[in-house]
Formats: C-alpha cells, sequence, structure tokens
C-alpha cells in the first residue's frame, strides 16, 4: 500500500527539506521504496539530492501543468536507493499559469495517480508558503501532512496558520485531509525556550507529536553542501540517530493502523 505524506509549514527554516530527504533516506534504507516530490521552486530537495536544479529537463512543473507522464522525469540515485521528482526554477511560474486552469488545485494529486502504486513512500516537499503549490501538496497527501515545527517561539505563531490552511482545504476541497504527526526540529537541549516549545506544540496537537525529536546539529547543517543525507555524511551523529528513530517510528505506526 503507497502512502503519501506532504511536509508543509509556510515558515521557512524550520526544517523541512532536511526533514524530507532525511526521513526518505532511512525509509529507502529500510527496504522501502521511496519517491521524493520537490514542489518547491527553490528546488532545495532535488540539491540535497546531489541533482544540478538549473539541469533538471523536467519534473514537477511538467507534472502540474500536464504536459507529460511523470514517469519520464523520476530520477533514481543508485546510491540511497530512493526515485525523486525533481524541481526547477520554472515551478516559481506554475502557480500564475494554473490560476485558470481547471480543477488547479489537485494537479498535483492527478499526476501522481499513474506512478504512485510503485512506491511504499511518496513525499512530498512544500515551499515555505501557503500558495497553490502547497495547496496542491495538501490535495496530494492521502495519508496526511507531516508538520516540521523548529524549537522556537516564532514557530507557534505560523503553527496557527498552517492550521487555518489545513483547516480550510479539509472543509473546501478535502474533507478526508489529516494531520499525521508533528516533528520538532532544531531543538536545543541547553535552553529553556526548547522545552516550553515542546510543551505547546503537545498541547495544541495532543497524541499527535513524534516522540523523536531532531536537534540543533552543525552535521544536518553542513550535509546539504555535499549533496548528501545525512545517513551518508555523517551516519553517527545525533541528527543521524534523531532521523533514524524518526523513519522507525513513522514505519512502525504505520503499520498499527
Amino acid at each position: 500500500m503507497t502512502r503519501i505524506y506532504t511536509l508543509a509549514n509556510q515558515k521557512g527554516g524550520v526544517g523541512k527539506t532536511t526533514t524530507t530527504i532525511n526521513l526518505a533516506a532511512y525509509l529507502a534504507q529500510m527496504g522501502q521504496r521511496v519517491l521524493v516530490v520537490d514542489l518547491d521552486p527553490q528546488a532545495n530537495a532535488t540539491s540535497c539530492l546531489g541533482v544540478d536544479k538549473l539541469a533538471v529537463a523536467g519534473g514537477t512543473y511538467e507534472a502540474l501543468l500536464g504536459d507529460s507522464n511523470p514517469a519520464a522525469y523520476v530520477l533514481l540515485n543508485e546510491r540511497l536507493k530512493l526515485s525523486l521528482l525533481p524541481s526547477s526554477p520554472a515551478l516559481a511560474g506554475a502557480e500564475v499559469e494554473l490560476v485558470d486552469e481547471l480543477a488547479r488545485e489537485s494537479r498535483l494529486r492527478k499526476a501522481l495517480e499513474p506512478i504512485a502504486h510503485k512506491y511504499d513512500y511518496v513525499l512530498v516537499d512544500c515551499p515555505p508558503s501557503l500558495g497553490l503549490l502547497t495547496v496542491n501538496g495538501l490535495m496530494a497527501a492521502k495519508n496526511g501532512v507531516i508538520v516540521p515545527v523548529q524549537c522556537e517561539y516564532l514557530a507557534l505563531e505560523g503553527l496557527g496558520q498552517l492550521t487555518q490552511t489545513i483547516e480550510r482545504v479539509r472543509s473546501l476541497l478535502f474533507p478526508e485531509l489529516t494531520v499525521r504527526g508533528v516533528v520538532l526540529t532544531m531543538y536545543d537541549n541547553r535552553t529553556n525556550l526548547s522545552s516550553d516549545v515542546v510543551t505547546e506544540v503537545n498541547k495544541h496537537f495532543p497524541n499527535q507529536v513524534f516522540k523523536s525529536v531532531i536537534p540543533r546539529s552543525v552535521r544536518l547543517a553542513e550535509a546539504p553542501s555535499y549533496g548528501l543525507p545525512i545517513s551518508l555524511y555523517a551516519p553517527a551523529s545525533v541528527g543521524a540517530a534523531a532521523y533514524e528513530a524518526l523513519a522507525k517510528e513513522l514505519l512502525a505506526g504505520d503499520k498499527r493502523h
């Protein structure tokens, strides 16, 4: 059974792409067939997997505009044993181009239909905004939204906006949309603030916060510049251990449901 999760948070710098890439890498390492869908015009997930975004022949832009079968643009990373539907700067124009299109909010969901069955997990990395691209990501989230939240005060303010958007999409377009879980990122055990944010997020999302907390880590910050996930860049680091634990927690939870 294919599980499609969308990682969304309109606040930038919360570890959304880092979580997408590293979760995907560990799921693949655990024998799952994984597809990463880069829905961000900045194409950070594409770069983090070692692909030059300026050399991409096609990807999510073409998939959203229905130009062809997205399978033609899926790239396989042999070393990581995971697949990528890449992004490119062309995607920045998609929001404008889709405005007059029919069923514009569900373009990604439709594009994934012919290829999703080939994978156990499809992880969609959204841009840091609440525009049409993110709405497409939410509409494609068949099994729920994973929300990375930075352990800082301002992250809590952004959570309210995201929750409202999810509610709006649920009431107007996709009643089955759920939050699969909240991932706490950039946790610093030396500060009271991090602990306070953990408490507050658990209050807002009772029983929906992953137990695996991602620490603030220099190694996690360095890995993207090498085009590698943490599982290959620094497998013995605390960041690697945290993402491996998160992948195991997600897998275990999915097996129960």
